[in-house]
């Protein structure tokens, strides 16, 4: 494709509002033609706000509409498989929303799928088209911290809020596949794939220690990359307070960053500390969009794959395993 990329999306609801939606407008190439959303008065609605030329309420028309030519999902997890199969179906480039799937045999499954029919896949994992992502990058690939040794995070929050006495769908594994863990720690799980290569093995406990929701609240995982780098992680969703830190310890340093906050990225050696500050995106999705948009268009290639999300769903799952069976 050389032309102009007209998109339309599956599920338009909260995360496309400011996070993703918009951008599809804003970048070079790109247009967002049409949305839908299976309670038509409020796709209606969302396209009069945004600008939107068309609005549906039945996915396969939004995706058989000729005008179309990439279908963004962003609808909660049940349904990624469902709707990627579909616009493999009328082989238009599909961008998922993450995690990517129920499961990892989903994610394969999408991925076996988009190759037969030869329909570009690509997922939200949107950090790794961030500065801020891209900068700690290249100062491991530069070697300012040595050889990298290993990895730990550490993260916590308090207990999401129920609404009404009915818990959200992000902690319903029904829907979500999980809990906050596959919502959350999933962005962590990818950029580390993104930044030290993938893993080859993954352990974990998973526990419910509220009983607040079906879901796990608490996992402790490790794992090795194929690099021989060692990792460990612990995400915890029912603390008393919210802290995010991510730790990549090598030879002559190491790296101090967060995944979701705003705290300057450090880099500590025995030279002393250098810190860099980047800005948040206010469409956060929008650089990662671009370069999909890019791909499409034979001018670039998007970081973020079927492939690559498909392992951070393998990660996740050997992580929770003994809570799931």
């Amino acid at each position: 494709m050389q032309k102009d990329i007209h998109w339309g999306i599956i599920g338009c609801g909260d995360v496309t509002e400011v996070k993703s939606g918009p951008a599809f407008q804003k970048i070079s190439h790109s247009n967002l033609t049409a949305v839908m959303r299976r309670n038509g008065e409020l796709a209606k609605d969302y396209a009069s706000r945004h600008g939107v030329p068309k609005w549906y309420s039945d996915a396969e028309q939004l995706v058989a509409d000729s005008d179309v030519d990439a279908i963004y999902i962003a609808t909660p997890p049940a349904f990624h498989k469902e709707y990627t199969l579909l616009a493999a179906k009328y082989k238009k480039p599909v961008y998922v929303e993450k995690p990517m799937a129920m499961n990892h045999l989903e994610c394969v499954e999408m991925v076996k799928v988009c190759k037969e029919t030869e329909t570009p896949l690509f997922v939200a994992y949107y950090r790794r088209a961030l500065p801020k992502f891209l900068k700690i990058k290249e100062l491991i690939d530069q070697g300012a911290i040595g050889k990298p040794c290993f990895v730990k995070t550490t993260q916590f929050q308090k207990s999401i809020e129920m609404k009404d006495n009915k818990e959200p769908w992000r902690v319903n594994p029904e829907i979500a596949g999980g809990g906050l863990f596959f919502d959350v720690a999933s962005h962590t799980l990818d950029i580390l794939d993104f930044l030290l290569g993938s893993i080859e093995e993954a352990k974990g406990f998973a526990s419910n220690q509220t009983n607040a929701y079906k879901a796990e609240d608490i996992v402790t995982g490790t794992y090795l990359f194929e690099s021989g780098v060692h990792g460990v992680g612990t995400w915890c969703f029912s603390a008393y307070e919210k802290e995010d830190v991510n730790e990549i310890v090598g030879t002559k340093g190491k790296l101090v960053f967060s995944t979701f906050g705003h705290e300057p990225v450090q880099l500590i050696t025995g030279s002393g500390k250098q810190e860099w500050e980047f800005e948040r995106p206010t469409h956060i999705q929008q650089p990662l969009i671009q370069t999909i948009v890019n791909e499409l268009r034979n001018d670039g290639e998007c970081p973020s794959t079927g492939e690559t999300g498909s392992r951070t769903n393998w990660v996740m799952e050997e992580m929770t395993k003994s809570y799931y069976t």
